[in-house]
């Protein structure tokens, strides 16, 4: 069974968009790759003694169910040289699973929608290019309604298509 995933991608060490573009390539191994935002830059949240990041978000075709993705994709980070040092530190790839069709789980390693989408900036910008009209199944919201909701602050500049 088909379904459509929305993932978020962010990377702020080493070549930033050489990571982000390898990770993109590697997702196709858990499905077909349908659309990619642009990279945006984004200033870091709470941990903000870092580097900027490059983000983007993808949309997924996959026949994996959640364990299998989420698994899947610790071990693209993984062979990509993430590590798990610091709590909102410093990352060569960080994938987050944004929606998963319209489900809506609730897994030890895995949480969706993630809790934290409607927050963030560099999430929504980059979701709004490629599914603004995709729906958050809790909040009943748009991405596009989200991310406009969203007061100003954080600074998210797209700076190239992927």
């Amino acid at each position: 069974m088909h379904k459509i995933v929305y993932l978020s991608l962010g990377s702020n060490l080493g070549d930033r968009g050489h990571n982000l573009r390898t990770a993109i390539q590697n997702l196709a191994h858990l499905g077909t790759i349908v659309r990619v935002s642009s990279f945006y830059e984004t200033e870091p949240l709470e941990l903000v003694s870092q580097p900027w990041f490059l983000n983007c978000a993808v949309k997924l075709d996959t026949e994996k169910m959640p364990r299998q993705l989420i698994s899947g994709i610790l071990n693209l980070e993984r062979s990509l040289g993430r590590q798990r040092i610091e709590a909102k530190g410093p990352r060569t790839i960080d994938i987050d699973v944004l929606l998963f069709g319209t489900s809506i789980i609730d897994l030890p390693a895995l949480s969706v929608p993630h809790p934290r989408l409607h927050e963030r900036r560099f999430v929504l910008e980059p979701m709004v290019e490629i599914a603004p009209d995709a729906r958050h199944p809790v909040l009943r919201r748009t991405m596009r309604e989200l991310r406009d909701a969203l007061p100003q602050g954080q600074k998210v500049k797209k700076i190239s298509p992927a």
